[in-house]
């Protein structure tokens, strides 16, 4: 909710709103006031009462500096008369507000709530309307209206009375089921705790045994290797010294080139002949020259030349989550849209894991218990998998790696899986493919519900999280290009984007100003046009007198991650999903064509009806 949402249906009569926050934060520029309705500041030397006909602004807040403190804000309560109202924004989240330290004040002063929201801005959580009275006024509903039944037609008060007193016994009877069950599973995960370090202590010894018996018969079997090596270097020294295979050499190089070979073989048959002793052994051979270096890996020889193959590559930072580990051949492929996908095989897990590098290693349930590589690992049924697995935790961990188990199944189907070291554990499905979906054929309402909660980059942006990489959503991010020419156009524009269910990142205009500070309270950058976009996605906003909807950006966005295509747009024939579609104005593209020539790229088009 905005401020002036809240504000707006309480300034029925009044003519005038008194700033006293102070200035800490300019709230001028959210207020949006309309005509017959002026804004003044407060004289903290010779301060005036509030009565009929004003609206006195308060802030309350952690930050002294910013939102006053306790006493600046009694004070305040201070010149309220009946019939003054006032409004208190709050810098304190909803869930921290210390609303008795406001109560005793408002009560003292003769002052009565009558709304209070949410608001959506960064550093300010809330607000509360509050007029002073010398009897009960009548409740409002969430939407500013006054609640039926409660004496707002000038009746007796005690309706109003009655609705304080039962909400007042029903809330407090729903928030002690709240905490009851908060504390009961305080208590479940406090006894899940110490249950599974018991677990553990009561397996470590085990596991501890178990360890230094496989050490040992590693040990053994790599004795032996080195002794079998051993045996074979010395076969492979008697052969190549042996008269025979020299001799099959020199015989097999001369029959490769018949001309130069015919006339050099006499005389190296009869060199070999001259070398050989009395006994008929063979001796030392002389060298011919030193030792030819060790070819690298893309070296190759023919004849007397030496060829060396290069291969260019150039390194740049990081800009995508890179994910290794236990995964199915469908996830794999899904996660690889917006993410680096390496899949680990039994044989080499703990190379992938070391060489790759990966951002975080994540193990599939579905992976472990369906058909595949790694089926029935952490069921007991494949001991050598298990311990292929834990190869691989530790070889992540021993790089700083996070390791994810996804629980994508029961639990109970690999319960010898939750008894490795696991960083964090995911439940729920690897998510929704958006590509994979038809949208001509898919509700509107089921591609929003898929592309804010359930996409597969959502699922990939908890393990960005966890990994502290790159967060795939910042693909969805979208810079708003808009060119406001005078105050209604602004506040049309600040209403517009700070509506907007998928809310852009940022908003281009050519001057940036103190008129568009509500904007950057509400989380979304402004910046001059001419810096350009830094977002993926650049949405044109100059018609500020086209109605857009609350989902205008949200369905452009579903569009284009369903579709691929590089620009999107709303049809103006009506027609339904359409790609490939040239010649049109699209509403969304890509950054990379934001100044490309119309036509340019993919396109695609929605139709505006099926928005609604």
């Amino acid at each position: 909710m905005r401020l002036l949402d809240l504000l707006h249906p309480h300034l029925d009569g009044v003519t005038e709103v008194v700033d006293a926050t102070g200035g800490g934060i300019p709230l001028e520029p959210y207020l949006h006031l309309p005509e017959g309705v002026r804004l003044s500041r407060s004289d903290p030397a010779d301060p005036e009462p509030v009565g009929e006909g004003r609206l006195l602004l308060l802030s309350y807040g952690p930050d002294p500096a910013r939102h006053g403190d306790e006493a600046a804000f009694a004070a305040a309560l201070g010149r309220m008369r009946p019939g003054g109202r006032g409004l208190v924004v709050l810098g304190h989240p909803t869930t921290e507000l210390p609303y008795h330290r406001l109560l005793d004040g408002l009560v003292a002063h003769r002052c009565q709530v009558l709304r209070a929201a949410g608001l959506g801005y960064v550093h300010l959580h809330g607000g509360a309307v509050f007029a002073c009275t010398e009897h009960l006024l009548p409740l409002h509903d969430s939407a500013g209206r006054p609640a039926p039944g409660d004496g707002s037609d000038g009746g007796d008060p005690l309706g109003t009375a009655l609705r304080i007193a039962d909400e007042y016994v029903l809330t407090d009877f729903v928030s002690r089921a709240q905490r009851d069950r908060l504390l009961d599973l305080e208590r479940r995960h406090e006894q899940d705790s110490r249950a599974l370090e018991t677990l553990r202590d009561e397996t470590g010894a085990d596991r501890a045994a178990a360890a230094v018996r496989e050490r040992d018969q590693i040990a053994a079997a790599l004795r032996q290797a080195r002794e079998r090596v051993g045996v074979l270097e010395a076969r492979v020294a008697m052969l190549q010294g042996s008269t025979s295979l020299r001799v099959g050499q020199v015989l097999v190089s001369a029959a490769r080139s018949p001309l130069r070979g015919s006339a050099r073989l006499p005389r190296e048959l009869y060199g070999m002949w001259r070398g050989r002793s009395k006994g008929g052994r063979p001796v030392a051979a002389r060298p011919a020259g030193p030792a030819l270096p060790a070819l690298p890996e893309a070296a190759s020889a023919d004849g007397d030349r030496l060829h060396l193959a290069h291969r260019a590559f150039s390194a740049g930072p990081r800009d995508r989550l890179v994910v290794a580990g236990v995964l199915d051949a469908a996830t794999a492929a899904d996660f690889a849209h917006d993410a680096v996908v390496n899949r680990a095989l039994p044989h080499d897990a703990a190379l992938v894991a070391e060489r790759t590098d990966p951002d975080v290693l994540v193990v599939q349930l579905s992976a472990c218990t369906g058909p595949g590589p790694w089926a029935h690992t952490g069921t007991g049924l494949a001991p050598d998998l298990d311990r292929r697995l834990a190869e691989l935790l530790a070889t992540a961990h021993a790089a700083g790696r996070p390791t994810v188990l996804w629980r994508d199944g029961p639990a109970s189907a690999a319960p010898g899986l939750s008894r490795f070291p696991w960083d964090a554990v995911l439940d729920g499905d690897t998510g929704v493919q958006p590509a994979r979906l038809d949208p001509a054929t898919t509700a509107r309402a089921d591609l929003r519900e898929i592309f804010a909660s359930r996409a597969t980059r959502v699922r990939l942006s908890q393990l960005a999280r966890i990994a502290g990489a790159t967060d795939p959503l910042d693909a969805r991010r979208v810079s708003v290009l808009a060119d406001p020419r005078d105050s209604a156009e602004i506040s049309r524009l600040i209403g517009q984007v700070l509506a907007q269910l998928h809310r852009p990142a940022e908003v281009l205009v050519p001057s940036p100003g103190t008129a568009l500070a509500e904007l950057t309270a509400g989380g979304v950058t402004v910046r001059a046009s001419g810096d350009g976009p830094s977002t993926p996605w650049v949405a044109d906003w100059t018609d500020l007198g086209e109605e857009r909807e609350a989902a205008h950006l949200l369905d452009l966005m579903c569009a284009q991650e369903c579709s691929g295509a590089d620009a999107v747009g709303y049809s103006a024939d009506g027609t339904g999903f359409v790609p490939h579609v040239n010649g049109f104005r699209p509403a969304l593209v890509r950054k990379s064509l934001w100044r490309a020539p119309e036509g340019a790229g993919r396109l695609f088009t929605i139709r505006r009806e099926d928005a609604r």
